[in-house]
């Protein structure tokens, strides 16, 4: 059992930590991290998620186990960028628990639809985002690194306030 977890708003001080963890959670699925091109945005969450957000999920002792983005495309859409857990929090429900709080504070922050590009090899990600709704497009570019994202899903989130 992984124990208790909090669900908080990123600070700059987390960077190093969310870092490891995607870097880590990237290997473990064979691909390779891109600090300098597809990974620029972990090295200063706040710049790079202004408009949007960016969240991470701590455990009883303070690491950061999971983290999810929420990247401003423009006023109408954003991308949901570097969901990930360690291995060990995995199967308790705690990747549904990330992708419900992104889609809700999609909407909180007036988004109406939500993109994400992701790879074959994260099956379990494909299966979860499909359980939500999320339906495959085409994208105008897909990413700059075909290696890491060769799909691409969007949901069209309700109109409803939150």
């Amino acid at each position: 059992m992984a124990g208790a977890v909090e669900l908080r708003r990123a600070t700059g001080s987390d960077g190093e930590a969310v870092r490891r963890l995607v870097f880590a959670v990237l290997r473990e699925h064979g691909l390779t991290p891109d600090p300098a091109e597809t990974d620029a945005d972990l090295c200063d969450l706040e710049s790079a998620y202004a408009g949007g957000s960016f969240d991470v999920l701590i455990d009883a002792s303070g690491i950061v186990v999971g983290t999810v983005g929420l990247f401003r495309l423009d006023a109408q859409r954003c991308e949901l960028r570097k969901m990930y857990l360690a291995p060990t929090y995995r199967g308790q429900g705690l990747g549904k628990r990330l992708l419900a709080h992104a889609l809700e504070r999609a909407q909180q922050l007036g988004f109406r639809r939500v993109e994400l590009e992701t790879t074959s090899v994260l099956a379990a990600a494909i299966r979860l985002y499909e359980s939500f709704g999320f339906r495959p497009f085409i994208p105008d570019h897909m990413s700059a690194n075909p290696d890491r994202a060769d799909r691409a899903y969007f949901l069209d989130l309700g109109h409803t306030e939150v």
